[in-house]
């Protein structure tokens, strides 16, 4: 080795394998949940030949799955048998609260797959090749499949930003939530203060889905739903906060802008807009998880990104609010904004 070179080894092929061969990762997910694998093995372990009995499927199929799922570490093989790693049994097994499974649907559907298939197309336009504005068209199906299939990823991030909303008060209080989808996160408000009365903003079929989940956490009486575009609809309030949950990615600086200006407007005055979203570092490639989301943002939407936490700042004091505090959610990709009024 020369002097001042500090290379320990030779360029490696690896990672360009990794990519080209990704796919089969996401569809050997995707079947073993769909045969019924990891629930299977969640009742206890099982050799190759009961899975393919239990999941009807061929022998020689399960058993070449359930190596590679071995390999790719969601499942164990000792002497012949299978079982679910922790990793499985935690976020695979349906009998686990923590359970993903259902997320693997809306994140499988063909309307977020296909524009990857031509993701050289959407590079040179700099747009989705959906139709309009992609994900974010009005009345868009898709979200009410993310209102019945993302729930399971986002209520681990309802008790934080409750928390973070609510500051401790259980006083009576006015909340917004825009985009509601699922509802947890107004619900979540709702069960941390007795006193708290939400507005939960969505197209109307949406809205269903966050309805039937208040009614499950006994707070219905306390939703109140605002169908519509958040663009469009009147607010009403004023409100004491505002959520802003996975919502601005979806849009330009400029239509942000617009909307926290409608927000601000909406706020009483000391209220504060709570925005939970994926913030990457100024550098745009750290950390992994919240900076690769841009790529996502550039297939489905037709002017979405992946914000740092300079531009939301620039975009709240833009709109009339005071100062923004952030709040990195633990074991978690997403960060909350907090913008203040005062």
């Amino acid at each position: 080795m020369q002097p001042g070179n500090h290379s320990t080894s030779a360029p490696s092929p690896a990672i360009v394998f990794q990519m080209l061969n990704a796919h089969q990762q996401t569809e050997a997910l995707r079947a073993a949940i769909e045969l019924g694998i990891f629930a299977e093995l969640g009742g206890g372990s099982a050799t190759a030949e009961q899975l393919a009995d239990r999941c009807s499927a061929s022998l020689r199929g399960i058993r070449i799955l359930c190596d590679f799922l071995t390999v790719c570490g969601l499942l164990q093989k000792t002497g012949g048998i299978y079982s679910n790693s922790p990793t499985a049994a935690t976020f695979l097994d349906p009998k686990s609260p923590a359970c993903l499974a259902a997320t693997a649907r809306f994140l499988g559907l063909p309307a977020f797959r296909e524009p990857f298939l031509e993701l050289a197309a959407v590079v040179r336009n700099g747009r989705t090749t959906m139709h309009g504005e992609g994900t974010v068209e009005p009345e868009n199906p898709v979200w009410v499949e993310f209102a019945h299939s993302m729930a399971p990823m986002m209520a681990p991030l309802a008790a934080p930003l409750g928390a973070i909303v609510l500051e401790g008060r259980t006083t009576p209080m006015d909340v917004l939530d825009i985009a509601a989808g699922h509802g947890l996160f107004g619900i979540e408000i709702a069960r941390q203060n007795p006193n708290a009365q939400v507005t939960a903003l969505d197209w109307a079929s949406v809205l269903e889905v966050a309805q039937a989940n208040a009614r499950k956490a006994g707070v219905a009486a306390r939703l109140k739903l605002l169908p519509g575009s958040a663009f469009d609809v009147d607010f009403g309030g004023p409100y004491d906060e505002v959520l802003l949950t996975n919502f601005l990615h979806h849009f330009d600086v400029e239509r942000n802008i617009a909307m926290l200006a409608k927000v601000r407007a909406a706020l009483k005055p000391g209220g504060s807009a709570a925005i939970l979203e994926f913030v990457p570092n100024e550098d745009r490639v750290s950390p992994p998880m919240s900076a690769a989301f841009a790529l996502t943002m550039l297939a489905s939407t037709a002017h979405g990104d992946a914000y740092t936490l300079r531009e939301y700042t620039e975009m709240a004091q833009a709109a009339g609010f005071t100062f923004v505090t952030a709040h990195p959610v633990p074991m978690s990709p997403h960060t909350i904004v907090v913008a203040h009024t005062s």
